[in-house]
């Protein structure tokens, strides 16, 4: 057996099945690149779903884990630590915010969210005790705990784990005229993601995100964002609701906020909002970690100098203008997206996702599928234009392959 069979092997013995991923094993990365066990290179199309924004191996969020790594990893917030004041004023500066709720991965920023609007609601509403209502959309992915699959369309996700947990409504994504209809006393937020990533990277019509921040005003309900996939950086500006000059008032962040070096995330909001906690109602023993907010401040210093939101600008305009062209053929039949993403749509003709994805695994350019028939595309934002270019060449072979 090759190595990279014994390793795929022992994964399919002894893991539990609740992942397809392609069969390539990685060994080593770096910027937009990454290397398996047997020595073949592959261009990373898909940066970890945007946790790898900065690329692979990024050498300022990487001495920045070192340096940390050799003065305190773990004080738990029993204690402060000297890098969480610098790490929560910096975050709240980026956002435009005034106070941070720190976890560690999406799905726990989101149910932080969750608790947070729920508490808001009761505590600053006035909503009766019981009866706070969260309004969402459609096709959401917001993580896969229990609670968050209660309020998910994707049976795939959400089949035999009931009992769900009550208290949200859906409504269309896109639909302004539902959510007015669905957002009523009792709602306490509306929470969305501003693109929708694992849906196949759906924008919402124009107009939709300032059309539910002013219904949220108006009816004195929040407006969450979940930019954990499409915020800092991926669309061209640091959060995608900038695109309809939007400001929520609650950010959830994740992903790219660790550099691709440790899971980091976070609720970012008002002190009307975040101040309704008291000591002991909520935590993590992990949640604003010395080493966690040392890589989150190198990767807030980066973002703040717009580069790589400019590249994400300038380069998914290339990627956008090219893809727009395949949907002339045979072979795509849709493509979406913003910045440095896109969903493109596979005719049944040319195959599934995943066989798509495996055909450009095998020219060594590594994307996922999403829902059957579509792949995603998310770069690094440090990918070249060269590179960019290369594995959209490999993209028109597959497609255009007898």
């Amino acid at each position: 057996m090759t190595a990279t069979e014994r390793t795929i092997a022992a994964a399919e013995k002894h893991s539990a099945h609740n992942y397809h991923p392609l069969p390539v094993v990685v060994a080593t990365a770096q910027g937009a690149w990454m290397t398996d066990v047997e020595g073949r290179r592959y261009l990373d199309m898909l940066a970890g779903y945007s946790a790898l924004n900065f690329g692979h191996g990024h050498r300022r969020l990487i001495n920045a884990a070192k340096e940390q790594l050799d003065r305190v990893t773990l004080t738990s917030r029993a204690f402060h630590h000297d890098r969480f004041g610098e790490f929560c004023t910096a975050l709240t500066e980026l956002c435009g915010m005034e106070m941070v709720l720190p976890m560690n991965t999406g799905a726990e920023a989101v149910e932080t969210a969750l608790k947070t609007a729920r508490k808001w609601g009761y505590r600053v509403k006035g909503v009766p005790d019981g009866k706070a209502k969260i309004v969402v959309a459609d096709n959401n992915f917001h993580g896969r705990t229990t609670t968050i699959i209660s309020f998910s369309t994707d049976e795939e996700a959400r089949a035999d784990y009931g009992p769900y947990t009550p208290g949200f409504e859906i409504v269309p994504y896109g639909d302004l005229a539902a959510m007015e209809a669905a957002v009523d006393e009792h709602t306490v937020a509306v929470l969305l993601e501003p693109i929708q990533g694992e849906a196949g990277v759906l924008v919402p019509p124009p107009g939709y995100l300032a059309g539910v921040r002013r219904l949220t005003r108006e009816r004195n309900v929040l407006f969450m964002a979940d930019e954990i996939q499409s915020g800092l950086g991926r669309t061209g500006r640091t959060f995608a609701c900038e695109h309809e000059d939007v400001v929520p008032d609650v950010y959830i962040l994740g992903k790219a906020l660790g550099g691709g070096v440790v899971p980091v995330s976070a609720v970012v909001s008002s002190r009307d909002v975040l101040g309704v906690y008291r000591p002991g109602e909520h935590g993590s023993t992990f949640g604003g970690n010395p080493l966690a907010c040392a890589v989150a401040l190198e990767v807030i210093a980066i973002l703040r100098s717009g580069e790589y939101q400019e590249r994400a600008a300038r380069l998914g305009e290339h990627l956008h203008h090219e893809l727009n062209l395949l949907t002339g053929g045979p072979a795509v039949t849709a493509v979406r997206g913003r910045g440095l993403w896109a969903g493109v749509d596979i005719a049944p003709e040319i195959g599934t996702g995943r066989e798509v994805s495996e055909r450009l695994m095998a020219r060594g350019v590594l994307v996922k599928d999403t829902h059957g028939a579509t792949i995603r595309i998310a770069p690094p934002l440090v990918i070249s234009k060269e590179d960019l270019d290369w594995g959209l060449e490999r993209l028109r072979e597959v497609l255009t392959a007898g």
